[in-house]
């Protein structure tokens, strides 16, 4: 579909505005980091949404995101990109960290009859980062967990419940729970680092 010329104008209104409100928020201006959400939040929603598909996992991914975006308006230059590219890049750089991370964490309640698995079927990249990571040492970290530990984050990662599913679900404190999740991801990512297939997301 053609762009009229109405169209084209507004676009280009409405890149000047972000750009206006990022200068400004660069410099710690609270109300125009305000506009700047009221104007882009559900469109970066939807791009983490789409990449993640979990409602929970976007927001909270959009969230960090415009903590990033406060903390990096300065950077922002309009040579470069357009300010709708540059905050949607963020997002989906954030989502991917997730996704990542995500990747060396999942694990199967039963992964001697399933494999190492995810929820969907689907080719994402979640399936392509597991696919080449090294299963056998995933395996072994996996199965150096304890049975509770082990459970907790299966459940967690495969099934994508809460801490308070978890617990609901396990019949446990949710102390309790959130302790298992914990200790078997800094398990996990010491056995994994240990291998030497832990690669860092950070940026």
């Amino acid at each position: 579909m053609t762009a009229t010329p109405e169209d084209v104008s507004r676009q280009i209104e409405r890149g000047a505005r972000l750009m206006e409100l990022l200068a400004r928020t660069a410099l710690a201006d609270q109300r125009a980091f305000a506009e700047l959400y009221r104007l882009t939040a559900s469109h970066l929603y939807a791009v983490a949404l789409r990449i993640l598909r979990e409602s929970a996992l976007a927001e909270e991914v959009l969230q960090e995101s415009f903590v990033s975006i406060w903390n990096n308006a300065g950077t922002y230059l309009s040579a470069r990109s357009q300010p709708l590219t540059w905050l949607t890049s963020i997002v989906r750089n954030r989502c991917l960290d997730h996704l990542r991370r995500r990747a060396l964490d999942t694990v199967t309640i039963d992964d001697e009859e399933q494999g190492m698995a995810i929820a969907d079927d689907n080719p994402s990249p979640l399936d392509m980062l597991l696919a080449s990571a090294d299963a056998r040492a995933l395996r072994r970290c996996v199965e150096a967990l304890d049975a509770d530990q082990r459970q907790a984050v299966a459940l967690a990662f495969y099934r994508g419940l809460t801490h308070s599913q978890l617990a609901r679900h396990l019949k446990q404190p949710l102390g309790t729970v959130k302790s298992w999740v914990r200790r078997a991801l800094e398990r996990l990512k010491s056995c994994l680092d240990g291998a030497g297939i832990n690669r860092s997301s950070e940026r």
